[in-house]
This record gives C-alpha cells, sequence and structure tokens, in this order.
C-alpha cells in the first residue's frame, strides 16, 4: 500500500511540475516584434516552411517575431 501511495505522489509531483517548466520558460523569453529587430538592425523574414517569422541579422538574430 504504502509503494502504491508513493508512486502516486510521485507521479502528480512530476505532472504539476511538468506543466509548470514550460509555462515558466514561456514567461522568460523575450517578445521581439517587427519593429523591435528593425530597430535592432536585423531583417524581418518569413520562414515558409514553418510558418513563422524570425529576424535575421543584428541583435535579435534567429529570434522568433512574436508580434507585428
Amino acid at each position: 500500500m504504502r509503494t502504491r501511495l508513493l508512486g502516486f505522489t510521485t507521479a502528480v509531483v512530476l505532472a504539476v511540475l511538468g506543466a509548470a517548466v514550460p509555462a515558466a520558460q514561456a514567461a522568460a523569453v523575450p517578445a521581439v516584434t517587427g519593429p523591435t529587430c528593425i530597430k535592432g538592425q536585423g531583417t524581418v523574414e518569413y520562414d515558409s516552411t514553418t510558418g513563422l517569422y524570425t529576424c535575421i541579422g543584428g541583435t535579435y538574430d534567429t529570434e522568433l517575431i512574436t508580434a507585428k
């Protein structure tokens, strides 16, 4: 019985931590906008394979554009 309780508790703790880590990482990512990329001497380029815009060159080189 103790083994099952310990296993269940461990699974719950890992599930909670697993759900919290991506949210914390997403909150820590700075938002790079198109105008911010251009001010940093970069250019905004569209990648048709991923469907995402990326800042190329400058201060924010290879960072995804998160807003217009």
